[in-house]
């Protein structure tokens, strides 16, 4: 079956971007073709601006009481109180940064690189309570979100987050620590099975007197590396960390473990191609690393647009919320009730359950999962309540947790006039299967006629768009991209 032109166009918003902004579609409707994903390439082409949330003095602060006990520092000048509420002015900034982010996937021009960065944070996932360390790491993978995979790579791993979360400030040559080495093989660039035991020890011994000062800049500690010769993947020297990054970026596997996990991301989750994922992380290599060259291969492919790979991705909690976001602007009365509703759907910017990051896939859409993203679209529409029993995990609750439950209004104004607008020329009985194709991203978009009667409200026609909105986003079909 033929894929139709709209369709198309949703499905490229939908995995370069968070979905079409209701407010914008008729002009991406108005482009020709061919001009989309330019369009998109040129949104993103600016550099970002640096996303911060502190300020100087918190800075200062910051710097009397270092890397919350994991840098060497005199603090006798700080009593216990004073620790403590530095500490918690920290949570409270690292709240404000992943709101600031999730504003700017909302309403950034900037779709492919705020979707691209969303992948990377995924990748280098770092879980760190530093939020000076998040806002210079964050600016990092947005940075190079769409540029070059090494400098990208360079850049995170010589990040403080990254540097502490793996445990390499302590990595000295006396006493070598393996962590940060394992997962830069592992898990950002080889892949499991592509290296050995033996590999990882030697590149951890690379690796030695990478650090980083109380500010969050790298720093080389000559004193603590280890000069001798080391053998990686094959190749010996006298290397640095620089060197085995160099090494593995040398390895053509890299490149196909890059590819294979982006296709995942942006394509199909589980049809994957290995010729077409070889194919592409052949170019992806000889580019030297190019990720935009590779967005290009992919977004202009005709293989992109095949009935199979529409409709066929289940959105991540936080791609979930900011497409809603997109088609129905709200204005929210408490933004901090976000940080609760991404807790409850299992995606918490800054906070990955570990440094592989979210598993992703059907792990996003356990019974309790579903249910309340079931009904996400009502609880929005009566400025519903949003009630959670974490678990004993207070840092993935960015410090809400104080014991019991939680409970936070999703109190908002939803403006409906865009919505209503699309839809208002339309013949009554076309309504309902026009809300269906530009709600629903499966190439066969048949709502349920009897269902949907039975739940609407037709007395006008902003009320028919408002219940029958809401009801096709209240379905298992909405959950898919």
């Amino acid at each position: 079956m033929p894929v139709s032109r709209q369709l198309k166009l949703q499905h490229l918003l939908w995995r370069a971007g968070f979905g079409p902004a209701t407010e914008n579609w008729q002009r991406w409707l108005a482009l020709d073709e061919q001009a989309w994903w330019p369009t998109l390439r040129k949104g993103s082409a600016e550099t970002p601006n640096f996303l911060e949330v502190t300020g100087d003095s918190f800075r200062g602060l910051v710097l009397g009481l270092g890397e919350f006990g994991k840098v060497e520092r005199a603090r006798d000048d700080m009593d216990k109180a004073e620790r403590k509420q530095l500490r918690e002015q920290n949570r409270e900034y690292l709240q404000s940064l992943n709101l600031t982010w999730l504003e700017d996937m909302v309403l950034s021009r900037a779709q492919l690189r705020e979707k691209m960065a969303l992948f990377w944070h995924g990748h280098f996932a770092s879980r760190n309570l530093n939020v000076l360390f998040q806002q210079d790491m964050l600016h990092a993978i947005r940075t190079h979100a769409l540029g070059n995979f090494g400098d990208l790579l360079r850049a995170v791993s010589k990040s403080a987050a990254m540097l502490a979360f793996l445990n390499n400030q302590q990595n000295k040559k006396a006493h070598p620590n393996e962590n940060f080495a394992r997962e830069v093989m592992e898990l950002f660039t080889l892949g499991r099975g592509h290296y050995t035991e033996t590999d990882i020890k030697e590149a951890a011994r690379a690796f030695t007197g990478w650090g980083f000062n109380l500010e969050g800049a790298f720093v080389f500690r000559r004193q603590q590396h280890d000069t001798g010769e080391k053998t990686v993947l094959g190749k010996s020297g006298r290397f640095t960390g620089d060197d085995v990054l160099n090494i593995l970026l040398e390895q053509r596997q890299t490149a196909h473990f890059i590819v294979r996990k982006l296709y995942r991301f942006l394509v199909n989750e589980e049809k994957i191609p290995e010729e077409r994922v070889r194919e592409l992380g052949d170019q992806f290599f000889d580019s030297g690393y190019d990720i935009g060259k590779l967005l290009d291969a992919i977004f202009t492919s005709t293989w992109f647009y095949e009935p199979e790979n529409i409709g066929c991705k289940i959105k991540s909690p936080v791609e979930l919320w900011v497409g809603i976001r997109r088609t129905l602007p709200l204005t929210l009365e408490d933004a901090e009730a976000q940080l609760l509703l991404q807790r409850a759907l299992g995606q918490v910017l800054f906070h990955p359950p570990n440094v592989a990051g979210w598993p992703g896939g059907r792990a996003w859409i356990d019974s309790t999962a579903l249910m309340l993203r079931l009904r996400l679209p009502h609880i929005i529409a009566a400025n519903g309540a949003l009630d959670l029993s974490p678990k004993d995990d207070d840092d993935a609750l960015m410090g809400q947790n104080r014991g019991g439950r939680l409970q936070k209004r999703l109190a908002l104004e939803i403006n409906w006039k865009p919505m209503t607008a699309l839809f208002a020329d339309r013949d009554e009985t076309a309504v309902l299967p026009a809300l269906a194709r530009f709600l629903w991203q499966i190439p066969v978009a048949e709502p349920p006629a009897a269902v949907l009667k039975n739940h609407t409200d037709p007395s006008s026609r902003e009320q028919l768009v408002k219940t029958a909105t809401l009801q096709l986003m209240a379905t298992p079909e909405y959950q898919l991209s």
